[in-house]
């Protein structure tokens, strides 16, 4: 049983209001256009919400995003080579597995991209499943790394 506090109490408002029934005559005050009007778009079944809406994924991709969207496909995630510089060691091979290891990235399953920020000082680098950017690519051979791509990204 429920007690009696101020936020069970229900007022007469609440508990006797009935629902509108409208098209029951016209001496009921909403007979023959049942509250419609005569004509248009609202007065007929299927208005307002159905037709406003046909093709709206179109409008929708076509329309300037104003403030933004979510992508349907995950930016990279991304690691520079001065935190590279920080974390490894000459001759250590680089992957996604490992970046996650040492907390450079989130998780393995959004792909990940090199950049060239800083200058990268270790020698004989392997990486694998990586994209790298032009700048770091430069970088690496010129420090005799060893890339192996999934893809090639500029």
């Amino acid at each position: 049983m429920a007690y009696l506090s101020l936020n069970t109490i229900k007022t007469s408002k609440d508990v006797n209001k009935k629902k509108k029934r409208v098209g029951r005559g016209n001496s009921s005050g909403h007979g023959t256009y049942s509250c419609r009007g005569i004509k248009g778009q609202r007065a007929r079944s299927g208005g307002k919400g159905g037709l406003k809406r046909k093709g709206f994924k179109d409008n929708l991709l076509n329309i300037p995003k104003l403030r933004g969207f979510k992508s349907a496909k995950p930016k990279n995630q991304i690691v520079n080579l001065e935190s590279i510089n920080k974390h490894f060691h000459n001759n250590d091979k680089i992957s996604p597995k490992s970046l996650l290891d040492k907390k450079l990235i989130d998780n393995t399953k959004i792909a990940v991209k090199i950049l060239g920020k800083g200058e990268l000082k270790l020698k004989n680098l392997r990486f694998s499943k990586l994209t790298v950017s032009r700048n770091a690519k430069a970088q690496i051979e010129k420090n005799n790394g060893v890339i192996n791509y999934v893809k090639q990204n500029n």
